[in-house]
Parts: structure tokens; sequence; C-alpha cells
């Protein structure tokens, strides 16, 4: 029975091919019903384990040969990725007639440079999904491809990466055979370059079957993924790929989508950013920095359900070029503006997406980026702005290539209208190292790394320089500021520790009337230390109070008087968890041996009152969980009883101010 319905699977989906177009992103109610008895009648490839040798997944912004598109819906929308794409690299063109191709393109004025097409059978033009992974052995050896499971009922979409395989001669593994057999789409995958995955938890609902370990242990020997995040799924994202709000656009930089406040998924997504903030550094070991840019509604101003889900994070690196999508909407030219902000020298285009979105899809979902043979990689923890007017400023690389490294430079100016200088930089323990000599205060240093293989080939850091480069300012002295916090709900004196990391933002204002504000900063506070660091770049010295601004907790100010704080680079500290006397009015409440935040604000008006007990309430009656639910004051992941009975017992606090 089984085998029959294989069977009438795969000649639907043959027919569908002349029909592709009917085919959305999402799935079918034709092919919901064929999904649960549908096994796919793969052309396996020679490799079904895993590489043999530990590999490493590309990140988007690395030099790629070129990238594959699928020519069937939405032909304008492709022929305007074409003509970009070609004078970055190849495009692949899978397809079923190469001469209607050339035809479309031509009479669009697209030059037919850098093509190669690909004739292969196929089902939907989402190759993204179904698409093959660009990985290397090692940290930059050996192309390989890998390939998983496409979840979705469309078994020539889903031998599509063998037909580009075969055709660029690059050996192809896929996770597509038990017990290594894992679904999963492109859309909700990205990756850091340095071994951290993020996805939403779609990854876990499709592959029931295996435990978040063996998920992982998949990802790790198919993609070298060391760090596998996966974040809740959002209510109105049909299709739950994170790569319709969220993008990495480097190393330690997420392009978050931003809804109004309460609006569609934007709690959904503002919860999820919170859980990566509050629990996962970058792989250099510091904060992500986080870059926002609008959801937009439609031209009535409507939002998901009731509207289409626009979004601006679904763009595309092809080497140099950002390709984003646009709908004829006024947030367009925002958008835009943010990544030629957030990416210096790229160039960055939009193409109209408004006649394909309502099928949940953009531009990265119908592209598939593919990593050169010989890539030449550089790893750098990019300089952040200092204070340091005294010290030279180190700067290190790690590099690699599969020839061998022949050199590496550091090229650095303060002055954009004169030529970069340029220092060799040298080999000590596995790192290429030299430094730029110290600045003066207010100094905008713009500095980019430069490294030649043993084969001749010369990659830059990052990719756009010199155009485009690093920068970093030299501050005046900042105020460096060591806070110890405990949210009363999150604190257990059992273990002596948070229930969970936590954001905070704290604030400088003056220590006299009329207490004007001076500067502010976010920080997490560690679970295990309580404790809090803070950079404070505009506040001079001076005395000031410390005010705490904690998401489910009564805003707290420090002591009577304020505290002088210095502006000399140096760390100072202040601890708001050894005596109710260290907040102002003693509006700190102990727990066990710990003066902790008062919680129990959970709608941020300055008073735990009936308004509060409300909102938990309401959590609890519609089963609400997860991180960062502002209701969870415990920190257990659900709205229930006990954060009902924290409320209650401080109903009638307040802020108290001066």
């Amino acid at each position: 029975m089984k085998l029959l319905i294989i069977l009438v699977v795969s000649l639907l989906m043959i027919s569908n091919v002349i029909h592709a177009q009917d085919l959305p992103h999402y799935m079918t109610e034709e092919e919901s019903r064929i999904w649960e008895n549908y096994s796919p009648p793969f052309i396996t490839s020679e490799f079904t384990t895993p590489p043999p040798t530990p590999v490493r997944t590309m990140a988007e912004w690395e030099e790629v040969q070129g990238i594959i598109i699928t020519w069937t819906s939405y032909t304008s929308i492709l022929r305007q990725i074409v003509d970009y794409a070609q004078d970055e690299g190849v495009v692949y063109i899978v397809c079923t007639d190469s001469n209607t191709v050339r035809t479309y393109l031509t009479s669009g004025g697209v030059p037919l440079v850098n093509l190669k097409f690909i004739l292969t059978s196929f089902n939907s033009v989402w190759c993204r999904d179904y698409g093959p992974w660009a990985v290397y052995s090692g940290v930059a050896d050996s192309l390989k491809l890998i390939d998983w499971v496409y979840n979705r009922p469309r078994p020539l979409d889903d031998n599509v990466s063998v037909g580009f395989s075969n055709f660029v001669n690059t050996p192809l593994y896929q996770s597509t055979v038990s017990p290594n057999n894992l679904t999963a789409t492109g859309g909700n995958f990205m990756v850091d370059g340095h071994g951290t995955g993020f996805s939403s938890k779609l990854i876990l609902n499709e592959n029931s079957g295996k435990t978040e370990a063996q998920i992982n242990s998949i990802m790790s020997q198919f993609m070298g993924i060391s760090r596998y995040i996966k974040m809740d799924n959002l209510p109105y994202d049909q299709i739950h790929h994170i790569d319709m709000h969220m993008k990495l656009i480097d190393e330690e930089t997420l392009l978050v989508g931003e809804y109004p406040s309460g609006v569609a998924d934007g709690p959904q997504i503002e919860a999820n950013l919170q859980y990566i903030l509050n629990n996962f550094l970058t792989c250099f070991g510091r904060q992500y920095k986080v870059v926002r840019i609008p959801m937009p509604p439609n031209t009535s101003g409507q939002y998901p359900p009731t509207a289409n889900y626009y979004t601006y994070t679904n763009s595309v690196f092809v080497n140099k070029t950002i390709i984003v999508p646009i709908y004829g909407l006024s947030k367009d030219t925002t958008a835009l503006r943010i990544y030629r902000e957030a990416l210096p020298g790229y160039r960055v285009v939009g193409i109209n997406c408004n006649g394909m979105i309502s099928a949940l899809g953009a531009i990265h979902c119908i592209t598939k980026e593919i990593g050169v043979q010989e890539p030449v990689f550089i790893s750098h923890a990019k300089l952040l702005n200092t204070s340091n007017t005294v010290s030279p400023y180190e700067v290190k690389a790690f590099v690699k290539s599969k020839s061998g490294v022949a050199g590496v430079s550091l090229y650095w100016r303060t002055d954009t209208t004169q030529a970069y200088s340029q220092i060799a930089m040298t080999l000590s323990q596995d790192t290429f190292r030299a430094s730029i000599p110290p600045q003066a205060s207010g100094a905008d240093v713009c500095y980019y790394v430069s490294a030649t293989s043993v084969s001749g080939k010369t990659i830059n850091k990052p990719l756009t320089a010199p155009s485009g480069y690093l920068k970093f300012h030299v501050n005046n002295p900042v105020i460096n500021l060591s806070l110890k916090i405990a949210p009363e709900g999150l604190y257990n004196v059992n273990t002596g520790y948070l229930e969970r990391r936590d954001t905070v933002t704290v604030y400088l204002r003056d220590a006299s009337a009329p207490y004007m504000l001076r500067d502010s900063a976010i920080g997490v506070i560690d679970s295990a230390t309580m404790t809090c660091q803070l950079n404070f770049i505009h506040a001079q010295t001076g005395k000031y109070y410390i005010v705490l601004n904690h998401f489910q907790s009564l805003e707290t100010w420090s002591k009577a008087g304020g505290d002088s704080l210095r502006a000399n680079g140096l760390m100072q500290t202040y601890d708001f968890t050894s005596s109710v006397s260290q907040a102002y009015g003693n509006n700190l409440k102990l727990k066990g041996t710990k003066s902790c935040l008062i919680s129990g604000d959970v709608n941020q008006d300055g008073i735990v009152d009936g308004s509060d007990l409300l909102e938990i309430d309401n959590d609890l009656f519609n089963y609400l969980s997860g991180r960062y639910l502002k209701t969870d004051l415990n920190g257990d992941g659900y709205a229930d009883a006990g954060d009902m009975l924290i409320a209650d017992n401080n109903a009638g606090a307040e802020s108290l101010v001066p």
C-alpha cells in the first residue's frame, strides 16, 4: 500500500512540473493529506553517511562561486535576480528548457553571461529549502555538498541536489537514510560559519521520531554544527522559517524584524530575541549586536494574520551584492537604508516581490548560494569602540586556505579621503597579528584584513574591502560599571542562583533635581554571579542615581543621594543585593539573604496592582508558556499560580523616586 502511495504521489508531482507555479511555499491541503505516509523516492547519491572528516558550513557572507535558482514561478523576479547576481558569480539555473530561459532573459535586456543551465525535473521554485548546502572539510579545505530530506512531498525537488552535485562534480552527502535521516528546510537554518546554527523548533516538530540530542548529532556530523540554537515557532508565520523575520549579517550581528508593540508575531519575535541575547554569546564570546528592521504592513495598514507576511529580512548575499525584497511600500526606502548602513561597501539592491509574498516567500527563499572551490577563510573578532588612547590596538586574524597562506596584511586609516596604511601581520600561535597605533579621543578607525593564499588568491575581511571596512570609535573615557542584581521572582534561595540569565536596562540620572537622564546601557545579568557589566560612553565623571528597569519588576533607583562615578575606564561596582538600603526608599525585598528587585509590575506602570494580576491570570487561563514570557515571574517557563502568588504578595508596592 505504501509503495502504491509513493507511486501515486510521484506521478502527481511529476505532472505538477508543468504547473509548478501552483505550488506555494507552504504545504497545500492535498500535500498535507499525503505527507504522513510519504517516503521520498531518492535518487541516492554515493554518500549517505556523514563526511569522513569534520566539516564547517560556510556563512552566507563568505565568497561564493554563485547561486542556484529554479526557473519556474515568478520569472520576472528571477530575471532581476539573474541580472544582479551574474555580476558577482555564476548563476546556476535549474530548468527544463534553457532556450526558453535565454529568450526570456534577452527580451528583458539581461545579458547571457555567467549562466549555467542544469536540465533536470523539479516541482517548485523554492530551492532555498531543497537545494544543497556548501561545507568544507576542516575549515577551508575541499568543498562538499550536504542534502537533507525536504519537508514537502515534492520528490523532484528533493532530487535537485543530486542533479546539481553531478553537474558541478562535487561530492554530495545526504542525511536521508536511517539513522541519519533528517527532515529540514533551508529557510529555517542560518549559520555563522563558526559552528553555530539557528532554527525554529520546526526542526524538532518535523523530526518527532528523534530526540533533540540525535538531531544535534546529525547536524554536527553532516554540517559541523557544535551549537544549535532553536527558537519557539511564531504563531502567524505559517511555515515557521526564521529567514522570514531574522538574518545573520555577520558573525556577531542579527538583523531582526520589528513589528509595532504587541502586533502580529512581534511579541514572540521579541521573546526569541531575548532568549538568544540572555543565553548565548557570539562565536567570539561577546554579546550579539542587534539591528532592527521594520516588518511592514500592507497599504491598508494591516498586519498578519489579516495581511501578507511582508518581510525585509528575506534577502540574499551574492559576494559584494545583497539583494533585498521590497514591495512598493513606504517602508522600502527605510529598509534599504538600514542594509546600507549595516553593511558598508555592499551594493544593496531591491526587487519588488509583492507578486509572490502571498505564497509566503521572497528572494532568500528562491536562491541558494554555493561556496567557492578554494576559499580563503578569515576569522576575525572585529575591534570594538574603546576609550584607550595610549596603547596600540591589536588586530588578530585566524586564516586558512587549502593551498596554504602566503601572507596577511592589515590596512587602516582614520581619514576616509586618504589612502590606507599597510602593516604586514605576523604569525604567532596559529594567529596572524598586527597593531594599529593608538589614536586620540574622537577618532574613527577604519580597517580591514587582507589574506593571500599560496595559490595566489586574495580575499579581504570584510569581503567588500577596501570600499567596505570595519570601524571602531575612540571614545572619551567611559564609565564602566559592574552591578549585582537579583529579580525577586527569579532568585532561587535553595541554589543561590537566578533561574535564568536576564536583560536589564540601566539609566544614569543626575543625583540632584531635576534628575536629568545622562546615559543608558543594556546588560545581561549572569544567572550564577548575578552580576551585569555595562559601559556608559556619554556620561562624564559626576554623581548619579543608578536606575534599574527590568521588564517584570518595579523600576528601582540606587540609594538616596546617588553615587560618585568616574569616567576613567576602570570598573566600578554597586551591589543592589547586599542590603535593602542600597535602593532609594529601601525599595527592595529581602529574599533569603539577598535584597531583590520587587517582581510583579508586568505592565510597567510603576505599581503592582490588579491590572498586573489580570495579565498573569489571562496568560494562565490561556496556558501560555515560553522563555521570557513577561507574566512568568519565577522563570519556570509558564504563567501559573506561582507567578500569581508573587504578584499578589507584592500588591500595592510602587516604584519610589526622589
